[in-house]
Protein backbone atom coordinates (compact mmCIF):
# COMPACT_ATOMS: atom_id res chain seq x y z
CA UNK A 1 0.00 0.00 0.00
CA UNK A 2 1.29 3.37 -1.14
CA UNK A 3 0.29 6.63 0.56
CA UNK A 4 1.94 10.41 -1.15
CA UNK A 5 1.16 12.88 2.13
CA UNK A 6 1.64 16.92 1.14
CA UNK A 7 1.87 19.92 2.69
CA UNK A 8 0.73 22.57 0.00
CA UNK A 9 -0.73 25.20 0.89
CA UNK A 10 1.05 26.52 3.56
CA UNK A 11 4.77 27.62 4.17
CA UNK A 12 7.58 24.66 3.76
CA UNK A 13 5.71 22.85 0.80
CA UNK A 14 6.61 18.95 0.92
CA UNK A 15 5.42 15.43 0.55
CA UNK A 16 6.08 12.02 2.02
CA UNK A 17 5.88 8.64 0.97
CA UNK A 18 4.92 6.13 3.29
CA UNK A 19 4.98 2.22 1.88
CA UNK A 20 3.32 -0.60 3.66
CA UNK A 21 3.10 1.43 6.84
CA UNK A 22 6.50 2.52 6.73
CA UNK A 23 8.22 6.36 5.57
CA UNK A 24 10.68 5.58 2.94
CA UNK A 25 11.40 9.19 1.66
CA UNK A 26 10.32 12.74 2.93
CA UNK A 27 11.88 16.62 1.70
CA UNK A 28 10.67 19.93 1.42
CA UNK A 29 10.44 21.29 -1.43
CA UNK A 30 12.67 24.47 -0.65
CA UNK A 31 15.50 21.91 -1.07
CA UNK A 32 14.77 21.44 -4.91
CA UNK A 33 13.69 24.64 -5.91
CA UNK A 34 16.71 26.54 -3.41
CA UNK A 35 14.24 29.29 -2.21
CA UNK A 36 13.62 29.19 1.32
CA UNK A 37 10.26 28.39 2.70
CA UNK A 38 8.48 27.47 -0.21
CA UNK A 39 5.55 27.49 -0.89
CA UNK A 40 3.23 26.03 -3.20
CA UNK A 41 2.64 22.45 -5.02
CA UNK A 42 5.74 20.56 -3.86
CA UNK A 43 5.52 18.84 -7.31
CA UNK A 44 9.52 18.05 -7.13
CA UNK A 45 9.49 16.85 -3.78
CA UNK A 46 6.87 14.51 -5.14
CA UNK A 47 8.93 13.55 -8.45
CA UNK A 48 11.79 12.85 -5.97
CA UNK A 49 9.97 10.86 -3.50
CA UNK A 50 8.44 8.54 -6.35
CA UNK A 51 11.45 7.91 -8.05
CA UNK A 52 13.54 6.80 -4.94
CA UNK A 53 11.02 4.45 -4.79
CA UNK A 54 11.27 3.35 -8.37
CA UNK A 55 7.33 4.34 -8.59
CA UNK A 56 5.13 6.75 -10.68
CA UNK A 57 2.02 8.45 -10.13
CA UNK A 58 -0.52 6.27 -11.17
CA UNK A 59 1.17 4.05 -8.40
CA UNK A 60 -0.41 5.15 -5.39
CA UNK A 61 -2.99 4.17 -3.68
CA UNK A 62 -3.77 7.21 -1.66
CA UNK A 63 -3.15 10.64 -1.41
CA UNK A 64 -3.38 12.72 1.81
CA UNK A 65 -3.17 16.44 2.00
CA UNK A 66 -3.07 18.35 5.21
CA UNK A 67 -6.10 20.50 4.85
CA UNK A 68 -9.34 20.00 5.07
CA UNK A 69 -11.58 23.07 3.76
CA UNK A 70 -15.03 21.72 4.91
CA UNK A 71 -13.94 21.70 8.48
CA UNK A 72 -15.04 24.17 11.42
CA UNK A 73 -17.12 25.81 8.32
CA UNK A 74 -20.09 26.63 10.81
CA UNK A 75 -17.31 28.83 13.14
CA UNK A 76 -16.27 30.41 10.14
CA UNK A 77 -19.62 31.44 8.94
CA UNK A 78 -20.27 32.19 12.58
CA UNK A 79 -17.59 34.76 13.02
CA UNK A 80 -17.99 36.59 9.45
CA UNK A 81 -21.58 37.27 10.46
CA UNK A 82 -20.35 38.41 14.07
CA UNK A 83 -17.03 40.04 13.14
CA UNK A 84 -17.79 41.55 9.60
CA UNK A 85 -14.37 41.54 8.86
CA UNK A 86 -13.37 43.91 5.62
CA UNK A 87 -14.32 42.21 1.89
CA UNK A 88 -11.00 41.76 0.80
CA UNK A 89 -9.98 39.09 3.57
CA UNK A 90 -13.23 37.19 2.89
CA UNK A 91 -12.49 37.08 -0.57
CA UNK A 92 -9.10 35.86 -0.08
CA UNK A 93 -10.16 33.34 2.45
CA UNK A 94 -12.72 31.73 -0.29
CA UNK A 95 -10.23 31.89 -2.31
CA UNK A 96 -7.43 29.31 -0.51
CA UNK A 97 -10.87 27.44 0.36
CA UNK A 98 -11.55 26.92 -3.29
CA UNK A 99 -7.80 26.03 -4.11
CA UNK A 100 -7.62 23.79 -1.65
CA UNK A 101 -10.76 22.27 -2.73
CA UNK A 102 -9.47 21.51 -6.42
CA UNK A 103 -5.56 20.70 -6.00
CA UNK A 104 -6.22 17.63 -7.89
CA UNK A 105 -6.30 19.29 -11.45
CA UNK A 106 -2.70 21.00 -10.17
CA UNK A 107 -1.24 18.06 -9.09
CA UNK A 108 -2.24 16.33 -12.39
CA UNK A 109 -1.05 19.68 -13.84
CA UNK A 110 2.60 18.64 -12.52
CA UNK A 111 2.61 15.08 -13.90
CA UNK A 112 0.82 15.36 -17.55
CA UNK A 113 0.43 11.89 -18.94
CA UNK A 114 0.99 9.77 -15.32
CA UNK A 115 -2.87 9.38 -14.88
CA UNK A 116 -4.05 10.10 -11.39
CA UNK A 117 -5.94 7.03 -9.79
CA UNK A 118 -5.08 7.46 -6.07
CA UNK A 119 -8.12 8.11 -3.92
CA UNK A 120 -7.80 11.77 -2.25
CA UNK A 121 -8.13 12.37 1.66
CA UNK A 122 -8.32 15.85 3.12
CA UNK A 123 -6.86 15.83 6.44
CA UNK A 124 -7.55 18.93 9.29
CA UNK A 125 -4.53 20.38 9.43
CA UNK A 126 -4.02 20.31 13.32
CA UNK A 127 -4.80 16.69 13.07
CA UNK A 128 -1.93 16.30 10.78
CA UNK A 129 0.51 17.79 12.89
CA UNK A 130 -0.90 15.90 16.02
CA UNK A 131 -0.36 12.64 13.78
CA UNK A 132 3.28 13.88 12.26
CA UNK A 133 4.31 13.42 16.26
CA UNK A 134 2.06 10.87 17.96
CA UNK A 135 1.60 8.15 15.31
CA UNK A 136 5.88 7.98 14.73
CA UNK A 137 6.74 7.95 18.40
CA UNK A 138 6.14 4.51 19.88
CA UNK A 139 4.10 5.72 22.71
CA UNK A 140 0.72 3.00 22.80
CA UNK A 141 -0.84 6.19 24.43
CA UNK A 142 -0.09 10.47 24.88
CA UNK A 143 -1.11 13.46 25.55
CA UNK A 144 -0.81 15.18 22.03
CA UNK A 145 -0.85 18.52 21.50
CA UNK A 146 -0.55 21.28 18.33
CA UNK A 147 0.29 24.79 18.58
CA UNK A 148 0.38 26.78 15.53
CA UNK A 149 -0.08 29.91 13.43
CA UNK A 150 -3.36 29.11 11.72
CA UNK A 151 -4.35 26.30 9.73
CA UNK A 152 -8.56 25.04 9.14
CA UNK A 153 -9.58 28.14 11.04
CA UNK A 154 -7.63 26.68 14.23
CA UNK A 155 -4.21 27.66 15.96
CA UNK A 156 -3.98 24.82 18.45
CA UNK A 157 -5.73 21.43 18.86
CA UNK A 158 -5.47 19.16 21.69
CA UNK A 159 -6.49 15.36 22.63
CA UNK A 160 -5.79 11.45 23.95
CA UNK A 161 -3.84 9.62 21.40
CA UNK A 162 -4.21 5.44 21.83
CA UNK A 163 -2.93 3.00 19.55
CA UNK A 164 -4.09 4.53 15.96
CA UNK A 165 -6.17 7.00 17.37
CA UNK A 166 -6.45 10.63 17.92
CA UNK A 167 -9.01 11.67 19.99
CA UNK A 168 -9.28 15.59 19.57
CA UNK A 169 -10.77 17.36 22.62
CA UNK A 170 -10.28 20.60 22.20
CA UNK A 171 -9.12 23.70 20.03
CA UNK A 172 -8.14 27.64 20.12
CA UNK A 173 -10.16 28.79 16.51
CA UNK A 174 -9.36 32.02 14.87
CA UNK A 175 -8.33 34.89 15.50
CA UNK A 176 -6.67 34.10 18.64
CA UNK A 177 -2.96 32.26 18.37
CA UNK A 178 -0.07 31.92 20.07
CA UNK A 179 1.48 31.78 16.65
CA UNK A 180 0.47 34.56 15.37
CA UNK A 181 1.63 36.46 18.71
CA UNK A 182 4.76 35.35 18.19
CA UNK A 183 5.03 36.64 14.60
CA UNK A 184 3.65 39.99 16.06
CA UNK A 185 6.76 40.84 18.20
CA UNK A 186 9.11 38.69 15.59
CA UNK A 187 7.68 41.62 13.00
CA UNK A 188 8.11 44.46 15.83
CA UNK A 189 11.37 44.07 16.22
CA UNK A 190 12.14 44.38 12.64
CA UNK A 191 12.42 40.93 11.60
CA UNK A 192 9.92 40.94 8.66
CA UNK A 193 10.85 37.54 6.93
CA UNK A 194 8.56 34.38 7.38
CA UNK A 195 10.36 32.01 9.55
CA UNK A 196 12.19 34.97 11.80
CA UNK A 197 10.79 33.94 14.82
CA UNK A 198 13.79 32.56 15.54
CA UNK A 199 15.67 35.04 15.63
CA UNK A 200 13.65 36.63 18.29
CA UNK A 201 14.62 33.43 20.19
CA UNK A 202 17.93 33.74 20.02
CA UNK A 203 18.03 37.64 21.25
CA UNK A 204 15.71 36.71 23.98
CA UNK A 205 18.67 35.27 26.75
CA UNK A 206 20.35 39.06 26.08
CA UNK A 207 17.23 40.71 27.49
CA UNK A 208 15.15 41.07 31.05
CA UNK A 209 11.34 40.15 30.81
CA UNK A 210 10.41 43.57 31.50
CA UNK A 211 7.82 43.92 29.31
CA UNK A 212 6.05 40.65 30.79
CA UNK A 213 3.35 42.90 32.42
CA UNK A 214 2.44 44.21 29.09
CA UNK A 215 2.58 40.85 27.00
CA UNK A 216 0.28 39.43 30.00
CA UNK A 217 -2.40 42.16 28.21
CA UNK A 218 -1.83 40.82 25.10
CA UNK A 219 -1.98 37.19 25.80
CA UNK A 220 -4.34 36.68 28.07
CA UNK A 221 -4.41 32.75 29.94
CA UNK A 222 -7.68 31.88 30.76
CA UNK A 223 -8.07 29.26 33.90
CA UNK A 224 -8.71 25.92 31.97
CA UNK A 225 -4.94 26.72 30.60
CA UNK A 226 -6.40 27.26 27.14
CA UNK A 227 -5.34 31.26 26.17
CA UNK A 228 -6.84 34.60 23.88
CA UNK A 229 -5.94 37.67 22.54
CA UNK A 230 -6.66 41.27 23.28
CA UNK A 231 -7.56 41.53 19.86
CA UNK A 232 -7.28 45.53 19.73
CA UNK A 233 -3.59 44.91 19.12
CA UNK A 234 -3.87 42.76 15.79
CA UNK A 235 -4.98 42.74 12.00
CA UNK A 236 -4.79 39.61 11.25
CA UNK A 237 -8.62 38.89 11.71
CA UNK A 238 -10.11 42.30 10.50
CA UNK A 239 -7.74 43.60 7.47
CA UNK A 240 -6.68 42.51 4.72
CA UNK A 241 -3.03 41.96 5.77
CA UNK A 242 -1.28 40.75 2.38
CA UNK A 243 -0.07 37.82 2.21
CA UNK A 244 1.66 35.81 -0.88
CA UNK A 245 2.01 31.64 -0.64
CA UNK A 246 1.83 30.70 -4.54
CA UNK A 247 5.10 29.54 -5.77
CA UNK A 248 7.53 31.82 -3.58
CA UNK A 249 9.05 32.53 -0.13
CA UNK A 250 5.80 33.17 1.97
CA UNK A 251 5.63 36.90 2.31
CA UNK A 252 3.21 37.85 5.32
CA UNK A 253 2.12 41.82 5.68
CA UNK A 254 2.17 43.83 8.82
CA UNK A 255 0.03 42.06 11.39
CA UNK A 256 -0.44 44.28 13.94
CA UNK A 257 -1.50 47.70 14.75
CA UNK A 258 1.21 49.82 14.99
CA UNK A 259 -0.22 53.38 17.14
CA UNK A 260 -1.82 50.50 19.28
CA UNK A 261 0.79 48.31 19.92
CA UNK A 262 3.59 50.94 20.10
CA UNK A 263 1.13 52.68 22.52
CA UNK A 264 2.12 49.64 24.68
CA UNK A 265 5.74 48.93 23.98
CA UNK A 266 6.91 52.20 22.33
CA UNK A 267 8.44 52.53 18.88
CA UNK A 268 8.64 49.68 16.82
CA UNK A 269 12.33 48.28 15.53
CA UNK A 270 12.63 49.27 11.57
CA UNK A 271 14.64 46.66 9.69
CA UNK A 272 18.24 47.13 10.06
CA UNK A 273 18.18 49.55 12.73
CA UNK A 274 20.63 49.37 15.58
CA UNK A 275 19.47 46.58 18.18
CA UNK A 276 19.15 48.41 21.42
CA UNK A 277 18.57 46.99 25.11
CA UNK A 278 15.16 47.45 24.97
CA UNK A 279 14.53 45.27 22.04
CA UNK A 280 16.10 42.49 23.95
CA UNK A 281 13.99 43.05 26.25
CA UNK A 282 10.85 42.76 24.47
CA UNK A 283 12.11 39.64 22.77
CA UNK A 284 12.73 38.45 26.79
CA UNK A 285 9.18 38.97 27.63
CA UNK A 286 7.57 37.68 24.83
CA UNK A 287 9.75 34.42 25.11
CA UNK A 288 8.55 34.56 28.71
CA UNK A 289 4.89 35.27 27.26
CA UNK A 290 4.99 32.57 25.49
CA UNK A 291 6.12 30.07 27.92
CA UNK A 292 3.47 31.00 30.59
CA UNK A 293 0.85 30.20 27.82
CA UNK A 294 2.59 27.10 26.70
CA UNK A 295 2.97 25.33 30.66
CA UNK A 296 -0.24 26.48 31.51
CA UNK A 297 -1.84 24.69 28.69
CA UNK A 298 0.07 21.73 29.04
CA UNK A 299 -0.87 21.52 33.07
CA UNK A 300 -4.06 21.83 31.73
CA UNK A 301 -3.84 18.78 29.52
CA UNK A 302 -1.87 16.98 32.15
CA UNK A 303 -4.91 17.35 35.10
CA UNK A 304 -7.68 16.43 32.28
CA UNK A 305 -5.93 12.86 30.65
CA UNK A 306 -3.49 11.97 33.26
CA UNK A 307 -1.01 10.77 31.65
CA UNK A 308 2.89 11.50 31.42
CA UNK A 309 3.73 11.33 27.58
CA UNK A 310 3.32 14.18 25.42
CA UNK A 311 3.32 14.20 21.81
CA UNK A 312 4.12 18.18 20.65
CA UNK A 313 3.94 19.69 17.16
CA UNK A 314 2.94 22.78 15.56
CA UNK A 315 5.05 25.63 14.26
CA UNK A 316 4.99 26.61 17.65
CA UNK A 317 6.56 22.93 18.42
CA UNK A 318 9.46 24.54 17.12
CA UNK A 319 10.38 26.92 20.04
CA UNK A 320 13.42 24.87 21.50
CA UNK A 321 13.81 27.28 24.37
CA UNK A 322 10.36 26.02 25.43
CA UNK A 323 10.72 22.74 24.83
CA UNK A 324 13.78 21.98 26.61
CA UNK A 325 11.89 23.05 29.91
CA UNK A 326 8.66 20.57 29.50
CA UNK A 327 10.10 18.59 31.97
CA UNK A 328 10.98 21.08 34.52
CA UNK A 329 7.67 23.11 34.38
CA UNK A 330 4.95 20.38 33.94
CA UNK A 331 4.54 16.67 35.24
CA UNK A 332 5.37 15.51 31.84
CA UNK A 333 7.73 12.11 32.17
CA UNK A 334 8.83 11.91 28.23
CA UNK A 335 8.29 13.82 25.26
CA UNK A 336 8.13 12.70 21.14
CA UNK A 337 8.91 16.19 18.73
CA UNK A 338 9.08 15.62 15.36
CA UNK A 339 12.04 16.14 13.20
CA UNK A 340 9.62 19.01 11.16
CA UNK A 341 6.89 19.79 13.83
CA UNK A 342 5.75 22.93 11.47
CA UNK A 343 4.09 23.04 8.55
CA UNK A 344 5.86 20.46 6.45
CA UNK A 345 5.65 17.82 9.30
CA UNK A 346 1.80 17.78 8.30
CA UNK A 347 2.99 15.67 4.98
CA UNK A 348 3.90 13.11 7.03
CA UNK A 349 1.37 13.15 9.39
CA UNK A 350 -1.45 13.18 6.92
CA UNK A 351 0.26 10.02 5.05
CA UNK A 352 0.30 8.29 8.92
CA UNK A 353 -3.36 9.03 9.33
CA UNK A 354 -4.47 7.44 6.24
CA UNK A 355 -2.15 4.88 6.60
CA UNK A 356 -3.13 4.14 9.61
CA UNK A 357 -6.52 4.49 9.12
CA UNK A 358 -6.37 2.01 5.91
CA UNK A 359 -3.94 -0.71 7.04
CA UNK A 360 -3.45 -2.66 10.25
CA UNK A 361 0.46 -3.68 11.30
CA UNK A 362 3.15 -3.06 13.45
CA UNK A 363 3.38 1.17 14.03
CA UNK A 364 6.34 2.85 12.42
CA UNK A 365 8.91 4.69 14.92
CA UNK A 366 10.79 8.04 13.24
CA UNK A 367 13.69 7.83 15.42
CA UNK A 368 15.77 9.44 13.15
CA UNK A 369 15.30 12.21 10.02
CA UNK A 370 17.76 10.54 7.07
CA UNK A 371 14.77 9.86 4.64
CA UNK A 372 15.75 12.63 2.16
CA UNK A 373 18.15 12.42 -1.34
CA UNK A 374 21.89 10.98 -1.06
CA UNK A 375 24.45 10.53 -3.86
CA UNK A 376 26.68 7.90 -5.17
CA UNK A 377 30.45 7.60 -5.74
CA UNK A 378 29.82 7.99 -9.33
CA UNK A 379 28.33 11.02 -9.18
CA UNK A 380 30.45 12.96 -7.30
CA UNK A 381 33.28 11.23 -8.98
CA UNK A 382 31.53 12.61 -12.24
CA UNK A 383 31.28 15.94 -10.40
CA UNK A 384 35.01 16.39 -9.31
CA UNK A 385 35.97 15.22 -12.54
CA UNK A 386 33.35 18.45 -14.22
CA UNK A 387 34.58 20.63 -11.57
CA UNK A 388 38.71 19.88 -11.38
CA UNK A 389 39.40 23.61 -12.66
CA UNK A 390 37.59 24.98 -10.69
CA UNK A 391 39.23 23.29 -7.89
CA UNK A 392 42.80 24.08 -9.07
CA UNK A 393 41.81 27.47 -9.68
CA UNK A 394 41.44 27.58 -5.59
CA UNK A 395 44.76 25.56 -5.19
CA UNK A 396 42.52 22.29 -3.76
CA UNK A 397 43.80 18.83 -3.31
CA UNK A 398 40.98 15.67 -3.39
CA UNK A 399 41.88 12.87 -1.92
CA UNK A 400 39.46 9.82 -1.58
CA UNK A 401 39.73 7.90 1.90
CA UNK A 402 38.89 4.27 1.59
CA UNK A 403 39.20 3.62 5.08
CA UNK A 404 36.20 5.60 7.07
CA UNK A 405 38.28 5.25 10.27
CA UNK A 406 40.83 7.11 8.78
CA UNK A 407 37.90 9.55 7.30
CA UNK A 408 36.97 10.49 10.70
CA UNK A 409 40.08 11.04 11.92
CA UNK A 410 41.93 12.79 9.48
CA UNK A 411 38.45 15.25 10.16
CA UNK A 412 38.76 15.66 13.63
CA UNK A 413 42.47 16.63 13.66
CA UNK A 414 41.44 19.26 10.69
CA UNK A 415 38.78 20.94 13.67
CA UNK A 416 41.11 20.56 16.32
CA UNK A 417 43.11 22.88 13.89
CA UNK A 418 40.45 24.99 13.74
CA UNK A 419 39.00 24.14 10.38
CA UNK A 420 35.52 24.77 8.86
CA UNK A 421 34.43 21.20 7.40
CA UNK A 422 31.79 21.16 5.15
CA UNK A 423 30.17 17.42 5.97
CA UNK A 424 28.12 16.22 2.99
CA UNK A 425 26.90 12.65 3.78
CA UNK A 426 24.64 9.38 3.24
CA UNK A 427 20.44 10.90 3.02
CA UNK A 428 19.61 14.43 3.52
CA UNK A 429 17.98 15.24 6.86
CA UNK A 430 14.03 15.98 7.00
CA UNK A 431 13.22 19.09 8.69
CA UNK A 432 15.15 22.45 9.28
CA UNK A 433 17.99 21.42 10.95
CA UNK A 434 21.33 19.68 9.79
CA UNK A 435 21.70 16.67 11.71
CA UNK A 436 25.00 15.64 10.65
CA UNK A 437 24.28 15.00 7.04
CA UNK A 438 24.37 18.18 5.42
CA UNK A 439 26.73 20.06 8.24
CA UNK A 440 28.86 22.71 8.42
CA UNK A 441 30.89 21.74 11.74
CA UNK A 442 33.71 23.16 13.68
CA UNK A 443 35.84 23.09 16.93
CA UNK A 444 33.15 24.63 20.20
CA UNK A 445 36.44 24.74 22.06
CA UNK A 446 37.36 27.95 20.20
CA UNK A 447 35.65 30.92 21.94
CA UNK A 448 36.45 32.72 18.41
CA UNK A 449 34.58 29.88 16.66
CA UNK A 450 31.53 31.79 16.33
CA UNK A 451 33.41 34.89 14.61
CA UNK A 452 35.32 32.59 12.50
CA UNK A 453 31.93 30.81 11.18
CA UNK A 454 30.00 34.27 10.74
CA UNK A 455 33.38 35.63 8.54
CA UNK A 456 33.69 32.97 6.51
CA UNK A 457 30.51 31.45 5.57
CA UNK A 458 26.90 32.34 7.46
CA UNK A 459 27.06 36.06 7.74
CA UNK A 460 24.12 36.46 9.84
CA UNK A 461 23.35 38.32 13.38
CA UNK A 462 26.09 38.08 16.15
CA UNK A 463 23.46 37.46 18.78
CA UNK A 464 22.15 33.67 16.88
CA UNK A 465 23.79 30.54 18.66
CA UNK A 466 25.88 27.68 17.17
CA UNK A 467 24.40 24.31 18.56
CA UNK A 468 26.56 21.53 19.84
CA UNK A 469 26.04 17.83 18.68
CA UNK A 470 27.43 15.68 21.14
CA UNK A 471 27.40 11.67 21.80
CA UNK A 472 23.94 10.09 23.10
CA UNK A 473 25.86 8.50 26.26
CA UNK A 474 27.64 11.59 27.74
CA UNK A 475 24.74 14.19 27.39
CA UNK A 476 24.46 13.50 31.10
CA UNK A 477 28.12 14.78 32.06
CA UNK A 478 27.61 17.75 29.79
CA UNK A 479 24.25 19.19 30.37
CA UNK A 480 22.02 19.39 33.29
CA UNK A 481 19.31 17.51 31.79
CA UNK A 482 19.30 13.98 29.86
CA UNK A 483 17.07 13.26 27.22
CA UNK A 484 17.10 11.74 23.93
CA UNK A 485 16.88 14.92 21.52
CA UNK A 486 17.93 13.35 17.73
CA UNK A 487 15.90 16.26 15.85
CA UNK A 488 17.81 18.94 18.05
CA UNK A 489 14.45 20.20 19.13
CA UNK A 490 15.19 20.89 23.06
CA UNK A 491 17.64 23.37 24.60
CA UNK A 492 19.04 22.53 27.77
CA UNK A 493 21.43 23.91 30.75
CA UNK A 494 25.28 23.51 30.08
CA UNK A 495 26.63 22.02 32.88
CA UNK A 496 28.51 25.48 34.78
CA UNK A 497 31.68 23.50 35.46
CA UNK A 498 31.59 22.25 31.35
CA UNK A 499 30.71 26.04 30.07
CA UNK A 500 34.01 27.34 29.66
CA UNK A 501 35.42 23.96 27.79
CA UNK A 502 32.74 24.86 24.88
CA UNK A 503 32.05 28.36 24.72
CA UNK A 504 31.56 28.43 20.72
CA UNK A 505 28.06 26.24 21.54
CA UNK A 506 26.87 27.50 24.77
CA UNK A 507 24.73 30.50 24.43
CA UNK A 508 24.91 33.73 26.73
CA UNK A 509 22.90 32.31 29.16
CA UNK A 510 24.66 28.71 29.52
CA UNK A 511 22.42 26.80 27.51
CA UNK A 512 22.57 25.03 23.75
CA UNK A 513 20.22 23.81 21.89
CA UNK A 514 22.11 20.31 21.30
CA UNK A 515 21.57 17.12 19.06
CA UNK A 516 22.01 13.85 20.47
CA UNK A 517 24.20 11.43 17.92
CA UNK A 518 23.39 7.97 17.78
CA UNK A 519 25.92 5.32 16.90
CA UNK A 520 22.62 3.22 15.72
CA UNK A 521 21.28 5.99 13.78
CA UNK A 522 24.03 7.43 11.99
CA UNK A 523 27.26 5.67 12.59
CA UNK A 524 29.63 7.66 10.45
CA UNK A 525 28.90 11.14 12.45
CA UNK A 526 29.11 9.12 15.51
CA UNK A 527 32.28 7.84 14.66
CA UNK A 528 33.54 10.99 13.24
CA UNK A 529 32.79 12.60 17.18
CA UNK A 530 34.32 10.22 18.61
CA UNK A 531 37.53 10.78 16.96
CA UNK A 532 37.75 14.33 17.73
CA UNK A 533 36.93 13.09 21.54
CA UNK A 534 39.60 10.87 21.51
CA UNK A 535 41.88 13.94 20.87
CA UNK A 536 40.62 16.10 23.01
CA UNK A 537 38.25 14.62 25.63
CA UNK A 538 35.00 16.70 24.51
CA UNK A 539 32.19 14.36 23.08
CA UNK A 540 30.75 17.37 21.13
CA UNK A 541 31.08 19.04 17.86
CA UNK A 542 29.70 22.59 16.61
CA UNK A 543 27.09 22.06 14.00
CA UNK A 544 25.57 23.95 11.88
CA UNK A 545 23.55 24.08 8.23
CA UNK A 546 25.36 23.76 5.33
CA UNK A 547 24.02 26.67 3.38
CA UNK A 548 25.05 30.53 2.69
CA UNK A 549 21.49 32.66 2.96
CA UNK A 550 20.08 29.51 1.19
CA UNK A 551 18.15 26.27 1.37
CA UNK A 552 20.77 23.44 2.97
CA UNK A 553 22.26 21.74 -0.09
CA UNK A 554 20.72 19.12 -1.14
CA UNK A 555 22.52 17.59 -4.00
CA UNK A 556 26.90 17.37 -4.16
CA UNK A 557 26.57 20.31 -6.71
CA UNK A 558 25.19 22.98 -4.16
CA UNK A 559 27.70 21.49 -1.39
CA UNK A 560 30.45 22.18 -3.97
CA UNK A 561 29.12 25.35 -4.68
CA UNK A 562 28.63 26.20 -1.55
CA UNK A 563 32.48 25.01 -0.38
CA UNK A 564 34.12 27.25 -3.45
CA UNK A 565 32.25 30.51 -3.41
CA UNK A 566 32.69 30.63 0.67
CA UNK A 567 35.82 30.37 2.54
CA UNK A 568 35.29 26.58 3.64
CA UNK A 569 38.62 25.06 4.52
CA UNK A 570 37.53 21.13 4.15
CA UNK A 571 34.65 19.62 2.33
CA UNK A 572 33.71 16.23 3.12
CA UNK A 573 31.96 14.50 0.97
CA UNK A 574 30.94 10.93 1.41
CA UNK A 575 34.53 9.42 1.32
CA UNK A 576 36.16 12.31 -1.03
CA UNK A 577 37.89 14.99 0.93
CA UNK A 578 38.53 18.22 -0.56
CA UNK A 579 41.22 20.28 1.17
CA UNK A 580 41.99 24.29 0.38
Amino acid sequence: MIVLGLNAYHGDSAAALVVDGKLVAAAEEERFRRIKHWSGMPTESIRWCLQDAGLKLGDVDHIAINRNPKVNNLRRAMYVLRKRPSLGLILKRLGNIRRAASFEDQLQAGFPGQPLKAQVHRVEHHLAHLASAYLVSGFDEAVCLSVDGFGDFASSAWGLGKGDRIDITGRVYFPHSLGIFYTVITQFLGFPHYGDEYKVMGLAPYGEPKYLPQMRRIVQVQADGSYRLDLKYFRHHSDDVHYTWDDCCPEVGTLYRKEVLEGLLGPERAKGEALEQKHRDLARSAQAMYEEAFFALLNGLHRRHGCDSLALSGGCGMNSVANGKVYLNTPFKQMYLPASAGDAGGAIGSAFVVARQVEAGPRFVMDHAYVGPRADEAEIESLLTARAADLQAEGCTVTKMEDEGELCRATAEAITEGRVIGWFQGRMEWGPRALGNRSILGDPRRADMKDILNLKIKRRESFRPFAPSILRECVSEWFEQDDDVPFMMEVFQVRQEKRALVPATTHVDGSGRLQTVHRETNPRYHRLISAYREMTGVPILLNTSFNENEPVVCRPQEALDCFLRTKMDVLVINDFMIRR
